[in-house]
């Protein structure tokens, strides 16, 4: 899976429509294999990345969980120390 796709289920607040977005935004970019489609690709790309946000925040909003929520400063401060760790900074 693409680095750059973070989950976003189970924070507070609930993730925004532009995470959710940028989200399917990088899965289209991954399996479609171009950053920028061709103008002839354009259309589908735009209605692939439509069509994945939706059913991402369907998704996203009818997840069940009992965990409590997670912070979303708390898991960017566990991504930070992995990384300082992987790349010793």
């Amino acid at each position: 899976m693409c680095r750059n796709i973070r989950p976003l289920a189970n924070f507070e607040p609930p993730a925004a429509d532009d995470e959710i977005q940028a989200a399917a935004l990088q899965y289209v970019r991954k399996i479609s294999g171009t950053v920028k489609p061709s103008q002839a690709n354009t259309e589908a790309f735009d209605r692939a990345v439509a069509e994945v946000t939706a059913a991402s925040a369907r998704l996203l909003e009818s997840l069940v969980t009992s965990a409590p929520p997670k912070d979303r400063e708390v898991e960017a401060a566990k991504a930070r120390a992995r990384a300082a760790a992987r790349y010793g900074t």
